[in-house]
């Protein structure tokens, strides 16, 4: 019976969330939740991991996953440390499978659904390696992809995806005829 009271209350009161601040040297951006966090996990294919569609197991274009070394824990870097919020699959990409050190920011809030063990990384390095890499390589991974795109302003005015939708459904994706009256120009 004593068992059981000792269950009952350890579920009634949340663990302590293992802190991971720790020598991080993360820049703040001021986000609701955010704390520097710096640990080791292995980068891994997010879909071969969690639903076990292993096919095309790290191929780019995948969203991959930090599985935490720590605790295990599948962390999500849904972003690296561009300000245009791009993701972190093209900075992760060529650790597929491989152990890795990364900083940045955690947010986690156990209040708001979604927003537990998501990561934007801002530094990484293959774990022993000596020095950390800035995880920015998105836009120039982007300008290669598209060269034709070049130019000023952001890239999402230039990328020819972009542009695609919008000629095809405009701005609003409810096709073209309802921005006539918002005089929406291209």
């Amino acid at each position: 019976m004593k068992k059981l009271a000792f269950l009952f209350a350890l579920m009634a009161t949340p663990l302590a969330a293992q802190d991971f601040s720790e020598g991080s040297t993360a820049k703040s951006w001021n986000l609701y939740a955010e704390s520097p966090a710096m640990f080791e996990a292995k980068v891994v294919d997010i879909l071969c991991t969690v639903a076990g569609d292993c096919a095309n197991e790290c191929a780019m274009g995948r969203q991959l996953g930090l599985e935490r070394t720590a605790d295990n824990v599948l962390v999500y870097p849904n972003k690296n440390t561009q300000a245009g919020f791009q993701g972190a699959a093209v900075d992760l990409h060529p650790y597929c499978g491989k152990m890795v050190d990364v900083d940045g920011l955690l947010i986690e809030d156990e209040d708001i659904a979604g927003a537990t063990n998501i990561y934007q990384v801002q530094k990484l390095k293959e774990a022993g390696a000596a020095d950390w890499i800035k995880a920015n390589t998105w836009s120039k991974n982007w300008a290669k992809l598209h060269p034709e795109a070049k130019g000023k302003g952001p890239w999402f005015r230039r990328d020819p995806r972009v542009n695609a939708i919008i000629a095809a459904t405009g701005h609003l994706g409810q096709g073209l005829s309802p921005e006539e009256a918002y005089e929406i120009t291209r």
